[in-house]
């Protein structure tokens, strides 16, 4: 079966050709077929691994196997064999990997130690039983740099006791100061903290979440980890929901607090929930491990469960977001996780299709040379100098379809519009309003950061307090773009625009 399987992903990778309609040029994407959430996502040896919950039959979700890719730079990745296959403990549900650089499992050596994945397997025959107990926890293990597993033969190493129906996604990390591993992973309406010295036997330590943030939809895909501001240390707990999310259906929360190798408190215990992203598609995403330099790189899956097994796209179904570096920073509202782009972007600019200073605009104003798929562009706005009620940038074809990002004045809110913005009656969710996010800053500068691809915009505003990720299909290629100022004048004191690259050609 592996052998198929390999032959079959090498027929798909031969004949995927990254220039089908809506394919992102910027993006991940598997050459064919159905997938979702990023896993397993680790740092070795020169490559940064990205697995991924994939379906090599179809573009609609199935019995789910681990996907693989690998980049030397988090932007351009080759693809891999499929590296997890279903067996007859279940599918391979998300999860993480680690390197054992100890070798405390034994599945390597100290001069050549493992990589360990840790997954959830979703048992749909006991599912469709009516069973509780069909999640479980299993480990598998590689040493020739991922590029095969072999399973734990006395998997699960966690095993489902409780018959608890949501049970699963686990994020296992090495914890320094008790020397010992700490997974965490969603159980029902909360998360779980277990504890090991050796990634297989395993010990309950804590709880979270029960009475914290929202419970509006599923508690899914955790990560935790820690980030370091004015020199001390906190550590962040990302937690993925659907429904719920700010702009409907699926979306991340976090929460920002303290961790002594047993239980995490939340310095945030109030009803305010704090969203990573305001968009509609930006889902299930998670953090590599063992980076270098201690950066918190950070990909999500660019989709959102409302309509997600619906788009128009084939033959294949989703893409991730850019890789995110996430920070802290401290705001009027209190410690907030921050993200920019990763610095390796910079190496897709072609050119420099626009510089410009103190730009007054009134009205309208084209984009010159702006071809509004791959690229990326920087605005600020000196909102003191600035009367009108909202402004942004649109883009546009020759159909009159179009996608706005803007900020309301008023309202102090940024959005993005794509209810004009090409195919959207294959779901009554995708485009029923526009997508608001509430402006952080109080300062009078104002910098949007934006990335346009074939099918999707991300937005990062004032230095990445806020992010908005959307998708959008549009009939045929946005071709124009303007900025537009409504009900008075738009100061733009700089603006910077680059042509990019595609990451496959």
């Amino acid at each position: 079966m592996k052998i198929v399987f390999i032959i079959l992903f090498v027929v798909m990778s031969t004949f995927a050709q990254y220039d089908e309609p809506h394919r992102p040029q910027l993006h991940f994407s598997p050459p064919a077929n159905w997938m979702n959430d990023p896993n397993g996502m680790v740092y070795h040896n020169g490559e940064y691994h990205l697995f991924y919950q994939y379906y090599p039959n179809d573009i609609v979700w199935g019995p789910m196997h681990w996907g693989h890719a690998v980049s030397r730079d988090l932007i351009h990745w080759k693809h891999l064999p499929i590296a997890l296959e279903p067996d007859k403990l279940g599918y391979i549900f998300s999860g993480s990997a680690v390197v054992d650089k100890q070798n405390s499992s034994g599945f390597g050596t100290k001069n050549k130690p493992p990589l360990v994945a840790m997954f959830t397997y979703h048992l749909m025959e006991g599912e469709k039983a009516g069973r509780k107990n069909f999640q479980y926890q299993g480990i598998a293990y590689s040493t020739d740099n991922g590029r095969t597993w072999t399973k734990y033969d006395k998997n699960p190493v966690i095993p489902n006791t409780e018959n608890l129906k949501d049970f699963r996604d686990t994020k296992v990390f090495w914890h320094e100061e008790s020397k010992r591993w700490i997974v965490v992973l969603a159980a029902g309406d909360h998360i779980r903290l277990y504890s090991s010295s050796n990634l297989k036997t395993w010990k309950v330590e804590s709880e979270f979440g029960k009475m914290h943030g929202s419970h509006a939809g599923v508690w899914e895909c955790p990560d935790l980890f820690p980030l370091k501001i004015n020199g001390k240390t906190k550590w962040v707990l990302l937690l993925s929901i659907n429904p719920g999310g700010p702009s409907g259906g699926s979306a991340t929360q976090y929460f920002i607090g303290d961790f002594d190798g047993k239980t995490f408190k939340n310095d945030n215990p109030s009803k305010k929930t704090l969203w990573l992203d305001y968009g509609r598609d930006n889902y299930a995403g998670v953090t590599w491990s063992n980076v270098p330099g201690g950066r918190r790189a950070f990909l999500g899956w660019m989709s959102n469960w409302d309509y997600a097994q619906k788009v128009p796209t084939s033959p294949w179904r989703s893409a991730m977001t850019l890789p995110r570096e996430l920070s802290l920073k401290q705001t009027s509202d209190g410690i907030r996780v921050n993200q920019k782009l990763v610095k390796e972007i910079e190496i897709l600019r072609v050119s420099e299709m626009l510089a410009a200073k103190d730009m007054i605009v009134t009205g309208s104003l084209e984009i010159s040379k702006a071809k509004p798929s791959q690229i990326e562009m920087i605005f600020e706005v000196d909102l003191s100098k600035t009367d009108s009620k909202d402004f942004g940038i649109e883009v546009s074809n020759k159909k009159g379809e179009t996608f706005t990002v803007g900020y309301n004045v008023g309202s102090r809110s940024f959005y993005t519009d794509r209810r004009k913005a090409g195919k959207t009656t294959f779901s009554e969710e995708f485009a029923k309003d526009m997508h608001t996010a509430p402006r952080v800053s109080r300062n009078s500068k104002l910098r949007l950061h934006l990335i346009f691809d074939n099918s999707s915009v991300e937005l990062f505003a004032d230095d990445g307090e806020i992010a908005m990720t959307d998708i959008f299909f549009p009939t045929e290629d946005f071709t124009g773009s303007r900025f537009f100022s409504t009900g008075g004048k738009t100061r733009i004191s700089n603006a910077k625009a680059w042509n990019l690259r595609s990451i496959w050609h």
